[in-house]
């Protein structure tokens, strides 16, 4: 039975669908001798079931009238449209593609234009002195002069008493003959004299180097004959000589070739000792806990956020310096209902002044000083009128400090007693330009 109804189902669903009149979907029935009984079977299952009769497809109820076919009748009028149906729900996201080729790299783009030359750039240092080129072979001598005619004769005088001749006035000097043909070499002459020191001459192009001779054979040792002279006599300074010309500038070396890395060096003596870590710190940070306080007299900050070294007071609202040293301060107060003018001060003497004009408002300061053991620092407000430092549960008024660096590291100042300080005698005042 349950094969059957499949066979039935199928063979029903395979039928092309068209759209009734009334809305509904009714299939398309062409003839099919092998498909006939499932199709009486499936309407004889339709007929028996409680479906309405207007969802009954025509050719059940034709069946339920008469078994028999009926001619072919006329097509009938196209249905109106139906109703969209909704849209499906959204498909499950597909796999991540594999990632794409890269591209092929990009043309290269033009040359650039050429820069403008730089400017001429400074003087270099002078090159090293060349060395002295070595000295040209000594001329030829040159040929004699002929000699020239004799003068004329003088005239007759009177013979002195000793009769001896007078030379005449010398005649002038003849032409130079024609040079003749070099003569052979004469004997060799006497030494002459030492002559003057000739000037230098020109450096000549530097000679072929020679090659080396042969070491000669030790000579016989000379008899000494010295006698010892007297010692000259000291001479003159002499003058001082003009100083020189400046010498042209020498052509620069060429670079001389990269020379092989050398040896690792052994390990050089330990240096000396660093400077050494200080040792004292001071921290503090302060909260104010009653608004408007009083004036002429410093401002206490009673709650106490972070004082390890104590050396604030937060019973008086003063910080005391434990060393010479550089420090760090800074307040950030909350301003309410009144005008505020506040400053920070040192040894009763005004640093730094804030004047905050708005009634609702906040304001802050900071600054960096140099104290020595024992100073005092503190936070003041200048009168009633003019007091508007303000705190509440949504609002905090702070003081803080820190010591950045001291001067020394040595503690040996610590052992000395603290610095007494004395109030004076007009209080805390603003200061001399109130």
């Amino acid at each position: 039975m349950v094969t059957f109804l499949l066979h039935a189902l199928l063979a029903v669903m395979s039928l092309p669908v068209v759209m009734l009149r009334n809305g509904t979907q009714s299939p398309v029935l062409t003839f099919d001798p092998a498909a006939v009984s499932d199709r009486d079977a499936y309407c004889q299952m339709l007929l028996q079931s409680s479906v309405p009769e207007q969802q009954i497809p025509w050719f059940c109820v034709c069946t339920r009238c008469q078994n028999t076919r009926g001619p072919k009748g006329s097509r009938g009028d196209e249905g109106l449209p139906g109703i969209p149906g909704s849209p499906g729900k959204r498909g499950m996201s597909g796999f991540r593609g594999p990632p794409g080729f890269v591209g092929r790299q990009g043309a290269k783009g033009q040359k650039g234009d050429d820069g403008d030359k730089g400017d001429c750039g400074p003087q270099g240092p002078a090159g090293l002195r060349g060395l002295q080129g070595f000295k040209g072979e000594k001329g030829e001598q040159g040929f004699a002069g002929l000699h020239g005619d004799p003068g004329p004769r003088g005239d007759d005088d009177v013979c002195p008493d000793n009769c001896k001749s007078i030379a005449g006035t010398q005649g002038p000097t003849g032409l130079i003959g024609p040079a003749g043909s070099r003569g052979l070499p004469g004997t060799p002459g006497m030494p002459g004299p030492k002559g003057v020191k000739g000037e230098m001459g020109e450096f000549g192009p530097p000679g072929v180097p020679g090659s080396v001779g042969e070491k000669g054979e030790l000579g016989p040792q000379g008899e000494c004959r010295c006698i010892d002279g007297a010692d000259g006599h000291k001479g003159e300074k002499g003058d001082k000589g003009v100083k020189g010309d400046v010498g042209t500038m020498g052509l620069v070396g060429q670079i001389g070739p990269r020379g092989i890395k050398g040896d690792m060096g052994h390990i050089g003596m330990m240096g000396p000792p660093g400077p050494c870590m200080p040792a004292i710190q001071s921290a503090f940070a302060a909260g104010l806990m009653t608004s408007f306080p009083s004036p002429d007299t410093p401002v206490v900050f009673s709650y106490v956020f972070y004082n390890i070294q104590q050396n604030y007071n937060p019973s008086t609202g003063i910080y005391i310096a434990p060393i010479n040293g550089t420090y760090v301060f800074s307040y950030h107060v909350t301003v309410f209902d009144k005008v505020l003018k506040i400053g920070l001060f040192r040894n009763f003497m005004p640093v730094i002044k804030t004047t905050e004009a708005s009634q609702l408002a906040t304001t802050s300061q900071s600054v960096v000083l140099h104290l020595l053991r024992g100073d005092w620092v503190w936070i003041q407000v200048k009168d009633m009128v003019t007091n508007g430092m303000y705190v509440s549960n949504e609002a905090s008024s702070v003081f803080s400090g820190f010591l950045l660096h001291p001067d020394s590291c040595d503690l040996a100042l610590l052992r000395s007693p603290m610095p007494h300080k004395k109030v004076p005698d007009d209080g805390y005042t603003w200061g001399r330009h109130a």
